[in-house]
């Protein structure tokens, strides 16, 4: 798994685990005389897309609970280091250049700075790509 699905997984699954699950006794029952299903159009058959959750991940609000249950203050705003600290991942140099790679990034990554504040707002744009409601300023 890459870097960036781990990034993703962890806030993602974060989310889910703090939102409860639907009952399944929620579910509205059939009666006796309801009518039955029509069959599917075809339409609806050929869709390969997935549907978007429902819902999206409040990324902001994951983040901000996990940086609540750190012992060390991690500025996972800003910083891609603490990012990846605060969602468990190694956040050495050699992981953020593969980061970097699998996110394409072109400029020289001997440049970690520069690489480093890249790295960020591509993972805050990936992420909201990918379902996750992000401010504006993490992305810009």
């Amino acid at each position: 798994m890459n870097i960036f699905s781990r990034i993703k997984d962890a806030i993602f699954g974060a989310s889910a685990k703090a939102a409860p699950a639907p009952s399944p006794s929620a579910a509205p029952k059939p009666t006796a005389t309801a009518a039955p299903n029509p069959a599917p159009s075809a339409a609806s058959t050929t869709a390969t897309r997935p549907t978007p959750a429902a819902t999206p991940v409040d990324v902001e609000a994951v983040l901000q609970q996990m940086a609540a249950n750190q012992k060390q203050p991690l500025n996972w705003r800003t910083s891609i280091v603490d990012l990846m600290k605060l969602v468990g991942l190694d956040s050495s140099l050699e992981n953020r250049k593969e980061l970097a790679r699998e996110l394409g990034y072109k400029g020289d990554t001997g440049d970690s700075a520069t690489m480093n504040i890249w790295l960020h707002k591509q993972v805050m744009s990936q992420l909201a790509a990918h379902g996750g409601k992000v401010p504006p300023e993490l992305k810009d």
